[in-house]
């Protein structure tokens, strides 16, 4: 029998992905879901965690339920699944409620329905409970697991309610998904989710082929420059705020090097078409916050640098991970300086604000939204946080993980940065809408465009561009835009523009903000749990003894990991001094450069093209102390 399945899916892997053979572990994982068992999958950024859960809800001829706190991967995901044939939909905050209402008619109803992606907001609502008993759930996906955890790293208290789902289906297994997990976040997850039994998959961590490196740097600049002098091919470059996004690519640009930046608060076009051309080649570089990367499958990314210090070592590892996913060698490189490590105790600092403050912050989002007591249920506002933080006169951080603990406490959700492609569905059937075209000839054409160029939009909503539409028919943007208004306005069909807004939700009907409870347990083990995370940052960063992968291998549970050999603490352990021929032409070159008037940093820039660049420094620091000083410029 085993093997019947074992071939079934090798077929659909084959049909639908065009794929020979599974990745390590995905077939152990996919046949542990069909036998029915809860699983837990550990698997690496890039480690193809998707194909776990798509694969076997394929098998199982059901609905899969999948939940995730990713709006954008989700609504890529339904893209993708359509254009290979399979009907997918998704439901999230930000959601008219016709475009909501087609969705669940259609997976409760068309039998052929294998995919609903729910945002964890979305299973707290009456309606959604209500309908849920409806669907031929036959299996339940978690992605992004560790939400569930109150000790991880990104809890997001809406998570909590995927257990109640598990009392509609008793017997639908549950498969849950992370890339990042501490042992404790583990046994959490599982015992969040209410496994029948343990049952976890996990693949190692250690990434052979990707070396890290961290760097004690002043001039991280001029570093960042020279190690994309010596790392041929395509890099992200990690910042912490949007302000700086642009200043390091302009540096970047300024010498050379082909880049640009990205961060979420740039038009969704801008943002789209730089994606683009770093995906294609065409921008070498990109400099982003951490809103850049998510989802995003480039597998010659040959570096990641990281200028600021992260505030957790699951989100460096999940950022650094982002290299050769090809399997080739790529690095990591985290560059720091004693600035770096007082940010950290104030981040820390701001991420628990006094719980007085939280329930100010409450009272003035109500203010701000005209909340009155005892109404605002399930609302949905644009939320701004510079905007709102200027006019609390709070630091942003502050308000931020404000705003977190008032998810914890049930009063609110944050939805992410929200993309939304303009969609149209037709309300009209085809003898209506021909009556209508024979009745407004001026508007006949425009219709026949839109159907020649859009399918199944009787049945649902369907992702349009109208730029696309205006080039057809010959007509500018703006008009088109305004045609289509015009038709959802007389009830041919719904329009739902593009927009690009963050949502905040309001979970329960305004309550006086003294009456919020915050569990003072929760609070102090999470303050203690986020110190634990800033300690193992800084201990990463400043120990110059240890491996640097056994320390983040150490740190996700895996104690018996032999050295990298290849990282910047064990060049330095391993290496004696540099050989002496190697020495000797080495310092030939910098006697040289020395005379030719260059200084310090252009002979480090130089030689380092040539040279391994710790074996040009060994050189130049004797130089410096037993010949002559070099001039700093």
């Amino acid at each position: 029998m085993k093997t019947e399945i074992s071939q079934r899916i090798h077929r659909i892997l084959k049909e639908y992905w065009g794929y020979d053979g599974f990745r390590p572990l995905q077939e152990d994982i996919i046949l542990s879901v069909l036998e029915g068992k809860d699983t837990l999958a550990l698997l690496p950024t890039g480690g193809g965690k998707s194909i776990c859960f798509q694969v076997p809800a394929m098998a199982l001829e059901g609905l899969c339920i999948v939940v995730s706190p990713l709006i954008a991967l989700m609504k890529d995901q339904v893209a993708h699944l359509r254009a290979k044939g399979i009907k997918a939909a998704a439901l999230y905050s930000g959601m008219s409620y016709s475009q909501i209402q087609d969705a669940v008619q259609n997976v409760m109803f068309d039998p052929e329905y294998r995919f609903l992606y729910v945002s964890p907001e979305r299973l707290q609502t009456d309606t959604f409970r209500v309908n849920l008993e409806k669907m031929p759930v036959k299996m339940i996906a978690v992605d992004e697991a560790h939400c569930i955890s109150q000790w991880g790293y990104d809890f997001r208290p809406p998570y909590l309610e995927i257990a109640k789902i598990r009392k509609v289906f008793p017997d639908v297994p549950v498969l849950a998904l992370t890339a990042t997990a501490t042992p404790e976040v583990v046994k959490d997850i599982q015992f969040r989710l209410e496994f029948k039994a343990e049952n976890v998959f996990q693949k190692s961590f250690k990434r052979d082929n990707l070396t890290y490196f961290v760097v004690k740097e002043e001039d991280k600049n001029g570093r960042m420059l020279r190690i994309m002098q010596r790392y041929p091919g395509t890099g992200i470059v990690y910042v912490r705020n949007r302000r700086k996004t642009a200043e390091v690519a302009e540096f970047l640009r300024q010498n050379g090097i082909s880049a640009d930046f990205y961060h979420a608060g740039l038009d969704a076009k801008v943002r789209d078409q730089r994606q683009s051309d770093w995906m294609t080649g065409k921008t070498r570089v990109i400099v982003s916050t951490n809103a850049f990367g998510m989802g995003i499958d480039k597998p010659d990314v040959r570096f990641v640098v990281h200028i600021d210090v992260p505030d957790s070592l699951e989100a460096y590892f999940q950022e650094a991970g982002r290299a050769g996913r090809d399997e080739k060698p790529a690095v990591a490189i985290l560059l720091y300086d004693a600035n770096d490590l007082r940010q950290l105790s104030r981040s820390y600092t701001l991420s628990f604000p006094p719980l007085d403050k939280v329930r100010m912050v409450y009272e003035q989002l109500c203010q701000h939204y005209h909340i009155e007591m005892g109404t605002g249920k399930n609302s949905i506002h644009p939320f701004y946080l510079e905007q709102h933080a200027r006019q609390m006169k709070m630091d942003v951080v502050q308000l931020f993980n404000a705003v977190k603990f008032l998810e914890c406490a049930g009063m609110i959700a944050l939805s992410e940065h929200l993309r939304e492609t303009s969609q149209i569905h037709f309300k009209m059937d085809s003898a209506a809408l021909m009556d209508y075209e024979e009745k407004n000839p001026d508007m006949a054409e425009f219709v026949k465009t839109l159907l020649r160029s859009y399918g199944g939009v009787f049945t649902q909503y369907v992702m349009i561009d109208e730029s696309l539409v205006a080039s057809r028919m010959g007509l500018p943007e703006e008009e088109v835009v305004e045609r289509l208004h015009t038709l959802h306005r007389i009830g041919v069909l719904s329009y739902q523009p593009q927009s690009e807004i963050p949502l905040l939700i309001f979970l329960q009907d305004r309550i006086r903000e003294k009456y919020i409870y915050f569990d003072p347990v929760v609070y102090e083990n999470r303050k203690q749990k986020a110190m634990e995370r800033l300690e193992a940052v800084r201990r990463y960063v400043t120990d110059d003894k240890t491996c640097r992968s056994q320390l983040l291998l150490r740190y996700f549970g895996e104690k018996n990991s032999s050295p990298c050999g290849g990282c910047d603490v064990c060049l330095k352990t391993g290496r004696r001094s540099v050989p002496k021929d190697l020495f000797q032409q080495i310092l030939a070159d910098v006697e040289r450069l020395k005379n030719a008037g260059a200084d310090e940093k252009k002979i480090l820039t130089q030689l380092s093209k040539q040279y391994e660049e710790n074996d040009v420094v060994d050189v130049m620091r004797w130089f410096i102390d037993n010949k002559n000083p070099i001039s700093k410029k």
